[in-house]
C-alpha cells in the first residue's frame, strides 16, 4: 500500500513538518522519539498525520517535548485497516489496541468505517472528539480531506500543503 505521512509540529516559531517514511520506523516508540524531536525544546505537541490508499487515516500525537516520557495517542478512522495494511497494525500493535477479529465474517461484510483510539486528540486544536468521529466515518470524505479539516482548524494546513507539493 502507498501512503502519505507528514509528522508536524508546534514550535515556539509555530508549526513545522517533515514529510516520513514509515518503512524506516520500527515502533512506535521510535515513531514518538522522531515526532518529539521536531519540537525541539518546546513541550510541542507533535503529530503524525498519515493516511493511506484512500482507505483510512491515522493520526499520533506525542505532547510534551525531548526527553517526555508521556504515551503518545493514537486514533486510527477504521479499524478494519490493521487488517490490510503493515503501518495501522504496527501502530494499534505498539498500542495495545485490540484488532479486530480476521475470522469474524460480520466483520469483514461491514461497509461503513468503524473509527477507534483516542478521538479527543485534537480537541485542544478546534477538532472535538464527535467532529473527528462524524468526519472519520463520513461516506464520500476522503481520508486527505478529514487530515486537512484537522490541520484547518489546528492552523498548520499551510504545512500539510507544503509536504503534499514535495
Amino acid at each position: 500500500m502507498s501512503h502519505f505521512a507528514a509528522a508536524l509540529a508546534r514550535t515556539d516559531s509555530g508549526w513545522t513538518g517533515v514529510e516520513v517514511d514509515l518503512h524506516e520506523v520500527d515502533d512506535l516508540d521510535e515513531l514518538s522519539d522522531l515526532l518529539r524531536d521536531l519540537t525541539g525544546d518546546g513541550p510541542g505537541p507533535a503529530l503524525l498525520l498519515l493516511e493511506e490508499d484512500d482507505e483510512y487515516l491515522a493520526v499520533v500525537r506525542v505532547d510534551g517535548g525531548a526527553g517526555s516520557l508521556q504515551e503518545p495517542r493514537v486514533f486510527l478512522s477504521d479499524r478494519r485497516a490493521v487488517q490490510g495494511s503493515d503501518v495501522a497494525a504496527m501502530l494499534w500493535e505498539e498500542a495495545e489496541v485490540e484488532a479486530p477479529d480476521e475470522d469474524d465474517e460480520e466483520e469483514s461484510i461491514r461497509s461503513v468505517a468503524e473509527p477507534v483510539g483516542d478521538a479527543g486528540l485534537m480537541t485542544d486544536f478546534g477538532t472535538p472528539a464527535d467532529l473527528l468521529l462524524d468526519l472519520a466515518a463520513e461516506e464520500g470524505l476522503l481520508p486527505a480531506d478529514v487530515l486537512t479539516a484537522l490541520c484547518e482548524k489546528a492552523g498548520c494546513v499551510d504545512v500539510l500543503e507544503q509536504l503534499r507539493e514535495g
